[in-house]
């Protein structure tokens, strides 16, 4: 079977794609497994200069899998060391020194929404869903997800799509700061090429430079948010209303959440 996720480079231009579009790019163990080796075969590629990443099919990421299981089978951490390694891999691109561009082909929510934050530039499918769904699904957010958005879109904006779990489509991603611009799902990889061919065309140790001045803490703080979210959506696991949001999410009916 070929890999879940896999790294390929094209002259400066390198690209980690997601590939398992019959699961929406979803979440499983085996994706993120691929995920973190090609992270890391990105960073430790000389000749890098913009790495894009993207997906392939109906979605950029669908977050997590919850027709398997969210977190692995047989791990003796704490819970919450469980949640925090489940995100791990994706957190693993605020590693790049290069600048990061997500070419989101299609919908990125929960933690797949995550993983196109972690990207310094993001293009977007216009008619694609980007949102956190967590408050929807009984779970508190996971990923530094409300450490991220907040920085990009401001703290009122963000507050509300965190505590209405609002998905938007890219034209309002757009508007409201989330992407950089909002095109045609054909044209998201082409677009995003064009952008990255511009940036590896300078002068990469400036760019590196830049990057590094512009993201100097942003790593650090969003591993501790990750972190300090990571307790918090354990405990919301356990609860009652994490069990019917999932529920309800696969039974595509609206949630009956009892406060418990």
């Amino acid at each position: 079977m070929s890999s879940a996720v896999h790294y390929q480079r094209d002259a400066h231009i390198g690209t980690i794609t997601l590939d398992r579009p019959d699961n929406r790019n979803s979440m499983t163990p085996e994706l993120l497994d691929a995920f973190a080796a090609a992270s890391a075969e990105a960073r430790a590629d000389t000749a890098l200069r913009c790495l894009i990443v993207t997906g392939t099919g109906a979605s950029f990421c669908a977050g997590a899998d919850f027709k398997s299981v969210v977190q692995r089978d047989g791990d003796t951490r704490a819970p919450h060391e469980r949640s925090y390694a489940m995100y791990e891999p994706f957190l693993s691109l605020l590693d790049i020194a290069v600048p990061v561009i997500g070419a989101l082909n299609g919908h990125a929510i929960g933690g797949g929404f995550g993983l196109c934050l972690c990207c310094d530039l993001r293009i977007g499918a216009a008619d694609a869903k980007y949102g956190a769904n967590f408050a929807r699904l009984g779970l508190g957010p996971g990923m530094a997800i409300s450490f991220l958005l907040p920085r990009l879109i401001g703290a009122a904006r963000a507050s509300e799509l965190l505590y209405t779990a609002r998905l938007v489509d890219g034209h309002e991603a757009a508007a409201l700061g989330i992407l950089n611009a909002a095109v045609p799902a054909a044209e998201v990889l082409p677009a995003a090429r064009a952008l990255a061919a511009t940036i590896a065309g300078n002068a990469p140790v400036a760019v590196r430079a830049t990057k590094a001045g512009i993201r100097r803490t942003l790593a650090q703080e969003a591993r501790d948010a990750a972190r300090a979210e990571a307790v918090l959506q354990a405990e919301s696991l356990m609860t009652d209303d994490a069990r019917e949001g999932i529920a309800a999410l696969l039974g595509k009916r609206p949630p009956d959440f009892k406060g418990r």
